[in-house]
């Protein structure tokens, strides 16, 4: 649980990008042999991989500077700008960065006049792999993406050379409420609590929808992995990881937390972006449901793309 996979020097490389980068690695190895299988265009699918993941990034970062803001508002001038573009320090939005992915990808595949469905569908299980790439990467680091302090037997002790979740758990500018539990030991601040382990809940979530995908793939209906994989996705970190994740609510509907309580808070914003997109997504599986089916290796018209009711 140290976030520095490499140290030459000043110079450093993380842990979560290394595991972030082998599991988008591993997700375009797949997503192109299934390319090959289908007869689609397998350079057309590699620019689809590239450029849409470095939008994506961006709106992964921009989306979490903008739903944590309270971690910039305080600074002015070049420091704010700096710390906004200062990825090194972590910080991005597995949902901006996939609705900022995914409009690339559609603009691509207007631009080339193929249909944007049958390409989508190929990127559901290689991001499936991304999420747990990224997930590891958070237990490395271990500030990120915590969980709240929990009295359930699934609370989890982190060790006390986890510095970097501890300098984060027992700083007053997370939470007040959490510096009591929090005690000195050999000169450093030890979160001393259970609490949720999300990292691990965010990796499971992405293994059961690698797994999922292998039955959403089977379908001959273009779109129809692709908007399963947003239902699920939006279900299962709503409703499950994010339901006992330490963020902040807006609104706050429902809050109990602490060693006798079971550590869950409802609503974050993620829980309240993620209901749009759950109707959304039943909405379009039901149109997807509706059209014709396309047979593995043929190209299904550019104009199905935009699923007619």
């Amino acid at each position: 649980m140290h976030p520095v996979f490499l140290q030459i020097g000043s110079f450093s490389i993380a842990w979560y990008g290394v595991l972030m980068t082998l599991g988008i690695f591993i997700g375009a190895v797949i997503g192109t042999r299934m390319v090959r299988q289908r007869g689609l265009n397998e350079q057309l699918f590699s620019d689809m991989i590239l450029w849409p993941l470095v939008v994506g990034f961006i709106g992964a970062r921009l989306t979490f500077v903008l739903t944590s803001w309270e971690l910039f508002r305080d600074k002015s001038g070049l420091p704010l700008l700096y710390d906004i573009i200062n990825i090194r320090q972590g910080g991005i939005s597995i949902h901006g960065g996939l609705i900022f992915g995914v409009a690339m990808l559609y603009y691509m595949a207007r631009r080339h006049r193929v249909n944007f469905y049958q390409y989508a569908d190929m990127f559901v299980p290689g991001i499936g792999f991304a999420i747990v790439g990224g997930r590891l990467g958070n237990i490395m680091n271990g500030s990120d993406t915590v969980g709240r302090v929990t009295g359930w037997a699934v609370g989890y002790r982190w060790p006390d050379w986890a510095r970097g979740f501890h300098d984060a758990m027992c700083n007053p500018a997370t939470e007040e409420n959490l510096v009591q539990y929090c005690k000195t030991i050999n000169g450093q601040q030890v979160m001393t609590a259970p609490v949720h382990f999300t990292q691990l809940y965010g990796i499971i979530i992405g293994i059961i929808l690698i797994v999922a995908s292998a039955f959403w793939m089977r379908s001959r209906h273009p779109g129809w992995a692709f908007w399963q994989f947003w239902l699920w996705y939006s279900v299962l970190r709503a409703g499950w990881e994010e339901t006992f994740r330490l963020n902040p609510l807006s609104p706050n509907i429902y809050l109990n937390e602490g060693l006798n309580n079971p550590g869950i808070g409802l609503l974050t914003l993620t829980q309240v972006l993620s209901i749009p997109l759950i109707l959304l997504s039943i909405y379009m599986l039901w149109r997807v449901r509706r059209q014709p089916e396309v047979p593995f290796g043929e190209p299904a018209p550019a104009s199905a793309q935009r699923v007619k009711s």
